[in-house]
């Protein structure tokens, strides 16, 4: 095996295990000393990091290739968990011993330039250690609630969009805008067969899935197909690709295996019942009414996201309709492109963002780190008489859970302006 393969994984190894002897520090001194609970913890404590830090390297250096997909998931999940906790303990205690430096520094002066003076030699703060564990305890459980009941704790939000010059037999429509499904993450069918249930129960009109319909391989859906082929609607459910559905966070064995992968991928939604659209438009009719529904490839103005669609293709030939919706995966498109280009696209559905699955969101105030990189970036978005609506997922990717952010199932009702 190579060396320059080795040597960092070793120094990251060691790097964890400076993390646990300090973090232990805390840990160790709120177990009262002698008895088995202390020889219990101490040996679950160093147990549990030898465990993660052991499947690290197997990971790292035999590969991830043979490994069941749900051992993987949940190894990082807790190794991600149980670090992040340990790092906020060693953050307390490194303030601590920085003071307590300070604090011996200048009376090791005091003592050269008193000689008779005493020593001072502070002892670790057990209420430190307190309020550390105690702290880091918050991320810890809020993070292990998140994959116990917040990947699943569906939510259904609801919107009114105003559109100008809509037609009278469009009024009331009631579109579910479902996004972010990432088949490949999952790992519980009854839990995800609930969440079909409750937008079954909103009786939509029609449906609209804006992206990302696995992780990486078209396969991913294939269990799912049974659940997913129950999303009905009169009018239809119409999709577009997101950017994971191209397969391009894997390495295949060749270029054609890829695209074998994506047209499954496309037979998948046509399995499934839906009307994958592939930057084109077709006409949605209603009470002798018509608008015209837009739907592209993958395209995105942020990071290295790929820029598939064909906005401009797609759009060609909807200029006699006084109505245009688009669906498009990635909500950077629409101050990127669709707002500049195509100002007499009404309303885009967005999601690829799932809100970073992590956030505070209380009535009249909402926050997740995900803001920082889209501004648009959950819910209903406005300017002028063009409206953006961006779905917060309805499933998860690399940690298998939802904190403060849960997985939605969007009710919009088209309302004349």
């Amino acid at each position: 095996m190579e060396l320059q393969k080795i040597v960092p994984v070793i120094g990251f190894g060691l790097f964890l295990l400076a993390i646990d002897l300090y973090a232990f520090q805390a840990f160790k001194g709120l177990i009262p000393e002698g008895g088995l609970l202390r020889k219990w913890s101490v040996l679950g404590y160093w147990l549990l990091s030898l465990i993660l830090i052991s499947a690290l390297f197997y990971f790292r250096l035999v590969g991830q290739t043979h490994v069941n997909r749900l051992v993987l998931l949940f190894s990082f999940s807790t190794f991600f968990i149980l670090y992040l906790s340990k790092i906020i303990i060693c953050l307390f205690l490194l303030i601590e011993d920085l003071g307590r430096g300070g604090v011996t520094g200048f009376y090791w002066i005091k003592s050269l330039i008193q000689p008779e003076s005493q020593p001072f030699s502070p002892a670790r703060s057990t209420a430190l250690a307190k309020i550390a564990v105690s702290v880091a305890a918050v991320p810890f459980f809020s993070l292990l609630y998140g994959m116990a009941k917040g990947a699943h704790k569906y939510q259904v939000r609801k919107a009114i969009l105003p559109i100008r010059n809509l037609p009278m037999g469009f009024e009331g429509l009631k579109i579910v805008h479902i996004s972010d499904i990432h088949s490949g993450s999952f790992y519980n069918k009854e839990a995800v067969m609930k969440g079909i249930d409750l937008i079954l129960e909103q009786k939509p009109d029609i449906v609209f899935f804006t992206g990302d319909l696995v992780n990486n391989e078209a396969v991913e859906i294939v269990d799912y197909l049974d659940v997913f082929s129950k999303v009905k609607a009169p009018m239809g459910v119409f999709s577009v690709l997101g950017n994971h559905d191209y397969g391009d966070y894997k390495m295949w064995p060749s270029d054609h295996a890829k695209k074998e992968n994506l047209q499954a991928l496309k037979n998948h939604h046509a399995d499934l019942g839906w009307r994958l659209l592939m930057d084109e438009h077709v006409v949605i009719e209603k009470n002798g009414n018509e608008i015209a529904l837009i739907g592209i490839q993958n395209w995105g103005a942020k990071g290295n996201f790929p820029k598939y669609g064909d906005l401009k293709k797609a759009h060609a030939g909807t200029e006699k309709f006084d109505v245009k919706l688009l669906l498009s995966h990635d909500p950077s498109h629409w101050d990127a492109q669709v707002i500049k280009k195509f100002p007499d696209i009404d309303v885009m559905f967005a999601g690829h963002t799932h809100g970073m699955q992590f956030g505070i969101e209380i009535p009249g105030f909402k926050w997740s780190p995900v803001q920082y990189m889209y501004k648009q970036w959950a819910g209903l978005y406005s300017k002028d008489h063009q409206h953006l609506y961006v779905n917060r997922g309805f499933g998860f990717i690399g940690y298998p859970g939802r904190v403060g952010i849960w997985p939605e199932i969007s009710v919009l009702t088209l309302q004349k302006a």
